[in-house]
């Protein structure tokens, strides 16, 4: 099913009279259940497209539909309430609260995006995700005493412990080893099937490509 839908995507940069087009009318189709991947050299604005499609800035011209509802119409407002309660994110860096256990930040996370259940529920829902992304034993830990691996595995469960429709990935791999990134990228194509996630990364390594449902070439503020 189609949820989410890039329409003629531009973005331009201005700089007193000097004008840069980022993005020069990108138009993809997102599906449930699958991992779309943007790819190309630095500078051909896949960074650029996931930021405006996840609503962490604006387009110049074009939409971004999701459940039909056009993004780029709303209010500033509109757009966060969106963000925080229908879109999850994982950064190449996990950006952990440092005085938060694992278990409180994902606590944290559910009221973020205001959702509302018993204690009991939040308790099982937490334990839940965690064992999934095999931290169930770590839950108590704070992140000074993680691995690169597991912060970036606790950064996943909190994009999605609040049931998003849309999960946004920007370079979620760049900073681990090899053998380390093949773990995560197959935790979020897990995720993606058995959470019917819609999501959408950007990845400069062609070894994680492998995971992924749809491959997007970009350059020059392209698809090519």
């Amino acid at each position: 099913m189609d949820i989410f839908t890039i329409d003629e995507l531009r973005k331009t940069f201005t700089n007193g009279e000097m004008k840069e087009e980022i993005l020069k009318g990108i138009s993809l189709t997102l599906k449930e259940g699958e991992i779309t991947a943007l790819v190309g050299p630095s500078g051909s604005g896949k960074s650029t497209l996931l930021t405006i499609a996840a609503g962490l800035q604006p387009a110049s011209d074009g939409k971004i539909l999701f459940n039909d509802n056009n993004i780029t119409s709303m209010t500033a407002e509109q757009v966060r309430d969106i963000r925080a309660k229908k879109f999850g994110f994982v950064f190449q860096f996990a950006h952990l609260v440092p005085f938060l256990t694992v278990r409180e930040q994902l606590s944290f996370m559910l009221d973020v995006s205001e959702v509302k259940m018993k204690n009991e529920k939040r308790e099982q829902e937490i334990d839940y995700i965690l064992e999934r992304v095999g931290l169930s034993e770590r839950k108590h830990a704070y992140p000074s005493s993680l691995s690169g691996g597991e912060k970036q595995r606790v950064a996943i469960a909190r994009a999605v412990i609040h049931k998003p429709r849309v999960l946004f990935a920007d370079e979620p791999t760049a900073s681990l080893d090899s053998k380390k990134s093949k773990e995560i990228m197959s935790l979020i194509q897990d995720l993606t099937k058995t959470l019917n996630l819609t999501t959408l990364m950007v990845t400069h390594d062609e070894e994680m490509l492998s995971y992924v449902d749809h491959v997007v070439k970009m350059s020059d503020g392209l698809v090519v």
